[in-house]
């Protein structure tokens, strides 16, 4: 315990002008952006990717605009989704009369991508119906 001061002071210096709000001891990834930012950063990536390679291709056909946006809406779904599963799944495991260490983060990466999966084909089945499905 006698480095944690050290540390502090280190990273004061780091951050000096900002408020720090949490301070993770191992484990998690700490980050200065909060999800909503990540969301969309991550879901404007989708889009954009999309956009710039129908440019060059036509893989995505005429319907390129609807599937950037299929993907855009699905990142963004995912990412919440995965916060939250992540963050709230250890308190319902609790309140269950479970182990919270049991929401480690293989079970929850696995929760997050088949669910993910569905939040995709169901955003996908609402913009594309009538069109490519």
């Amino acid at each position: 315990m006698g480095v944690l001061p050290q540390e502090i002071a280190h990273f004061a210096r780091l951050t000096k002008g900002r408020t720090v709000r949490s301070i993770f001891f191992g484990g998690g990834t700490p980050s200065l952006m909060d999800p909503r930012s990540v969301d969309a950063i991550l879901g404007s990536i989708g889009f954009l990717r999309i956009t710039i390679w129908s440019a060059f291709s036509t893989v995505y056909g005429v319907h390129w605009l609807l599937v950037a946006v299929t993907v855009a809406i699905s990142l963004v779904g995912v990412v919440l989704w995965g916060t939250l599963s992540g963050s709230l799944l250890p308190f319902l495991l609790k309140r269950l009369g479970f182990d919270p260490a049991a929401s480690s983060a293989p079970f929850v990466a696995t929760l997050v991508d088949v669910t993910g999966l569905v939040i995709y084909f169901s955003v996908a089945l609402v913009v594309l119906r009538g069109t490519l499905l």
